[in-house]
């Protein structure tokens, strides 16, 4: 990452020497959590005008190089203000929600309190950004507001996972909902959500919610394996003939020592925060997606190999994204489940062994149900 910084401030020095900023925002807003219940919230801008919907849509960014995607990051300037999570009124956030419900890239006009300062983020849940700036000033322009997020802001009767689900259902992209959630615009009773946690609970609310339509759906007959890889992250989709059963597992080298995350479910949910923290809620999301489309319920074990080449995290949209893609392949289609596994693994420098070592899903389709004994 400080590589890129220093390429990064070579070619646009002129950023961190003016405590001014004018610029077409996504548009973005981004709310910290330091600090909390009193955050940091303010909209991301890049010093550039015209469309720059695509320096903050995780949706149409799989396949992209993830040096592209960085720069795209490094590119929007985060702009600060100090506000209690409470406080969802007044003309500062009131500009931010507009700005976030708006279909096009909003004219954005900063003044910061002193130059911006470069202090980029990456902790591995949100896309990283670039420079920091405490706002003194702050104007925004040329909104146009998406109908359905404008429906679902003014509709205090609906809480916050109806509204989510009614927009995803709408067909909102779910990064537009996870920045609606957070800046304070869904839900009867409205606050600022940090932007790491408006991700996970929105991939949580929508993911359960579509688990739970498929629950009634007939079983898939059929064993299938789905294959993606990007931005050094190899994915590994099984899905097999079983009433809903997940579960996600990553792996990954850190200081030369393999390590290991995993997470389960059956119909009855998830019942402990887990180990792979909001990949797990991503991951779901993508295959119940799919099986929704397909209208039908299955078992799943999703794998995640984590390779040295992904150098800088980018955010969990990235495993959301590219199971998304590996669902959109055609599939591998086996005989077994075994069968199956094996084919996942093919692929991975990760042994089928060392992989089911450390999950549990062999030993969860092994159980008998009480159906068996009736």
């Amino acid at each position: 990452m400080e590589v890129r910084w220093n390429e990064y401030l070579s070619r646009n020095g002129s950023l961190f020497s003016s405590d001014e900023l004018s610029g077409a925002s996504p548009p973005s807003v981004f709310v910290g959590s330091y600090g909390y219940p009193r955050v940091g919230v303010g909209p991301m801008v890049p010093p550039v005008h015209g469309d720059t919907s695509l320096m903050d849509a995780p949706e149409r960014w799989a396949g992209r190089p993830l040096d592209e995607i960085v720069n795209y990051r490094l590119s929007l300037v985060r702009g600060i203000r100090k506000t209690r999570v409470t406080g969802t009124s007044g003309r500062y956030i009131e500009g931010l929600q507009e700005a976030a419900m708006s279909r096009r890239p909003v004219d954005s006009d900063i003044r910061f309190e002193k130059p911006v300062s470069p202090a980029a983020l990456a902790d591995g849940c949100c896309a990283p950004f670039g420079p920091v700036g405490e706002i003194r000033r702050a104007s925004f322009g040329g909104s146009s507001a998406d109908g359905a997020i404008e429906r679902a802001y003014y509709d205090r009767d609906l809480g916050a996972a109806d509204a989510a689900v009614a927009l995803y259902d709408g067909g909102t992209e779910i990064s537009r909902i996870q920045g609606c959630l957070s800046v304070g615009m869904l839900g009867r009773r409205r606050k600022l959500v940090p932007t790491r946690w408006s991700i996970t609970a929105v991939d949580d609310m929508v993911s359960k919610r579509l688990v739970g339509r498929i629950k009634d759906a007939p079983v898939s007959d059929a064993h299938q394996v789905f294959h993606y890889v990007h931005m050094g992250n190899l994915f590994s989709v099984v899905l097999f003939p079983h009433r809903w059963l997940f579960e996600m597992m990553e792996a990954y080298y850190s200081g030369g020592v393999l390590g290991f995350g995993a997470d389960h479910e059956d119909a009855r949910g998830l019942d402990h925060a887990p180990a792979t923290a909001g990949a797990h809620f991503a991951s779901r999301l993508a295959v119940a997606e799919h099986l929704c489309g397909r209208g039908v319920q299955a078992g799943a074990l999703v794998l995640r190999e984590i390779r040295a080449e992904y150098s800088v995290p980018v955010g969990v949209w990235q495993v959301r994204e590219g199971l998304r893609a590996a669902m959109a392949q055609k599939p591998f289609v086996a005989g077994s489940l075994d069968e199956a596994i094996d084919e996942a693994c093919r692929p991975m420098s990760i042994s089928r062994n060392e992989w089911l070592s450390h999950g549990s899903i062999m030993r969860l389709v092994r159980q008998r149900t009480l159906s068996e004994f009736f």
